[in-house]
Formats: C-alpha cells, structure tokens, sequence
C-alpha cells in the first residue's frame, strides 16, 4: 500500500508518521531543497508549537476561519494530545505567561529532530525538490506527475500549506474541489504619513485597536514600527479582518487606546484627581497610565501642552485633548507588511469539500487534506502548528485505520 504526502511542513510531517505503519509505504514530495522550513523560523527560531491547554469551545475562537470544521476536528486531537505527542517522546515543552508554548529548549531544532526521528523510525521515505505538477485520478488510486517522475499511489494526502496566490494550487483545480482565492493574513498596519513612526520600538502592554466603521477590534500588546503599528493585538486583528481589509485595499481609519484598563471617563477622572494632588508637577515628565515616556511627550504635544506646563496649570482643553489621544487615537492605515518566512493565507480548499472527521474528500475516497492548504487560518500564539498537528494525524490516522 503507497501513500503519497504533498509538503514536507508540520502537517505533512505529522500526517505521514501517523499514515505509516507494517505493509505501508509512505513517502513525503517537498518541492524545495528544506524540509520543516516553517518549523525552523517559527516564533523566532524557537517554534510555538502550540498554545495553553483549553477547552475545545475556547480554542476554535482563535481561528477567523475554520471554527465549525475545527470544532469537530479537534475532539479528536487537541492541545493536551500535542503535549502529550512531543513529551513522551523527549521534547519537554514550557508554557510562557501569554498562553505561548515553545519546547523547554528554546530551539525550533527540538521539534525538527523529533519530527525527523518519528519519521525515520517509521521509514517514511523523503523526496526533496521534488514539485507536483500534476495529480490525476485513477480507477484505483492516483497518480502523480513529479518534476523527477511518475509516482503511482494509493492515498494521498495534500499538504502544501498556505500559497501566496491561487496559482500556487494549479494542480489540486482537477479534482472538483472548490479554492478560495488565498488572502494575507496576520499583517502589520503600515501609516506612512503618520509622525507616530518616529517612536518606533516603544510597545504598551495592554493596548486596544479597532477599525473604524467596523466591529473588528483587538485587545492586546501594541507595538509602533518604523512603517506603522503591529504587535499581536494589531496582528489578531489583521486575522480577523483580513477579508474586510484586502476589499478596502488596505485603507482604514485604526482607532487606538493605549491602556484598555482606562475608559474615556476614567482617563478624564484619573487625571483630575492628580491635578488636585500634584498641581506643581510638569505633566510631561510624569507619564501616567503605564504609558512610556516618549509615547506620553508625544501624547501632550498633540494636546498642545508647553514642556514646563505645571499640572495645576492646564486648561480644560488640554485635559480633554490628552484625554482624546489616550483614549481615541486615530491613525490612517495605508497598506500593510507581511512576514514572509511566517506567510499565513486565508483561503485555499473549501471546508465543504472536506470531512472534519476524517480529513477525507468527498469527491475522492483516497484524497485527504491536512494544514494551511485548508481555508483555516489562526491567529497569532500557537494556533496554526495546532490546527497544523490535528489535521495532520487525522489523515494519516483515517488513511492508517483504512489499510488495516
């Protein structure tokens, strides 16, 4: 029995070790020279390979799409299976304060070589370089038109993960399955005629961004880049919208709140009290609200307010223009940058096409599917290696269970 896995990534790593089995031939088809590549530069060479544990309803939450599908595929490996999975095969993982999971190592190199090492003891054989250019159907099976052959197999299981452009699934567009045209998701927000870019670096902890017009909103740490603002709450938030986004051409108005623990009237209160109990103090060297020194020189010169302004000298106006760049910043987004080495897509096969169950098509018996090449796509914090490792084992398993 031959099973072919398209990718060398996390999915098709983990769908090839779990297809594998006596009387199994399985061989993963990666069309580069490198294998795991996005493993090896994930969460900066570190790989979040997942998130803190949750429960199954809590955890679809974080994928703009994909939700229903993943709610039914997750039952049947979730975050605690993954802890699980790598721990009991020698990779210890750690759990940092924001729910982010990397390996106690610190190394992406730890997931790779436990990946390999299943895969070799399981006599997955590897083709590198080796691009699909055509899979075609057959009575029994499939076949596949490599760049260094013909391969016939048995089962398939595609996972290319996400491609910048739809042409990158030029060889799935014969087998009925529908493809959603891919669109970038987690992206920063670019403002190049914005003066806030000269600040870059600074970061608060707890901010909140919104897209004017919309719902779409984000709390979370903010982050200001020489191009414009990114951070995970402007990252989620760029999952979230990304639809939205790409129709607009990247063009929004983002209104921002540097501490989403203060309210527009706890700002304005906040700030009264302390004009009663400091008054000879100069505002601007005193930054409130955990606001960094730099961000609040910044914040009282929009307000107009003089550098040895005292306390006890400001005008209503000032206080309720501070006020408005604490609580209601506008910024005009035009564009946006991606990661390239951590590109995620929203878009490719359509879910409907695919059973959650089983990662089985519905058109073809023996083709299954397991990633990014599904239009599933997570936010930032682990998400997508989970959503990666799930899909993975459930079509090696489904494809395992069948040639038993």
């Amino acid at each position: 029995m031959k099973v072919a896995v398209i990718g060398g990534g996390a999915a098709g790593y983990f769908a090839a070790i779990h297809a594998s089995g006596p009387g199994v031939d399985v061989t993963i088809f990666e069309k580069s020279p490198k294998l795991l590549s996005k493993v090896k530069v994930s969460g900066g060479g570190r790989c979040n390979v997942t998130h803190r544990p949750m429960e199954v309803s809590k955890l679809v939450k974080n994928y703009p799409r994909g939700e229903k599908f993943l709610k039914r595929t997750f039952r049947h490996f979730s975050i605690a299976d993954t802890f699980a999975w790598f721990q009991s095969r020698g990779v210890e993982l750690k759990v940092e304060p924001d729910g982010r999971v990397f390996p106690l190592s610190d190394s992406s190199q730890s997931i790779i070589e436990c990946l390999q090492l299943e895969a070799e003891k399981a006599k997955v054989s590897i083709q590198i370089s080796t691009g699909i250019k055509e899979l075609n159907p057959l009575e029994k099976g499939f076949e596949l038109i490599t760049e260094k052959g013909v391969f016939r197999c048995d089962y398939v299981v595609v996972a290319t993960g996400g491609q910048p452009k739809s042409d990158g699934y030029y060889f799935l567009k014969s087998l009925r399955h529908k493809i959603q045209d891919p669109i970038p998701s987690l992206f920063t927000f670019n403002t190049p005629g914005e003066s806030i870019r000269e600040l870059m670096g600074i970061a608060v902890p707890e901010g909140w961004v919104k897209i004017e017009g919309t719902k779409l909103n984000y709390r979370g740490p903010v982050l200001v880049t020489h191009w414009g603002i990114s951070g995970p709450a402007v990252l989620k938030l760029s999952a979230f919208g990304a639809e939205w986004l790409h129709d607009h051409q990247y063009r929004a108005r983002a209104i921002i709140n540097w501490n989403a623990n203060y309210g527009e009237n706890d700002y304005l209160e906040h700030l009264l009290s302390y004009a009663k109990a400091h008054p000879n103090r100069k505002l601007r060297s005193h930054p409130l609200f955990e606001i960094p020194g730099r961000l609040w020189e910044h914040f009282c010169e929009k307000a107009e307010i003089e550098e040895n302004t005292l306390v006890g000298n400001l005008t209503k106006k000032s206080i309720n223009k501070l006020v408005q760049n604490l609580f209601c910043y506008i910024l005009v987004v035009s564009g946006k940058t991606t990661f390239k080495e951590e590109f995620v897509t929203a878009g490719g096969i359509s879910l409907e096409g695919v059973d959650p169950e089983t990662m089985q098509s519905i058109y073809h018996p023996n083709l299954y599917f397991a990633g990014e090449v599904l239009n599933i796509d997570g936010i930032t914090g682990g998400f997508n290696f989970q959503a990666a490792w799930s899909t993975g084992y459930l079509a090696g398993k489904s494809i395992k269970e069948r040639t038993i």
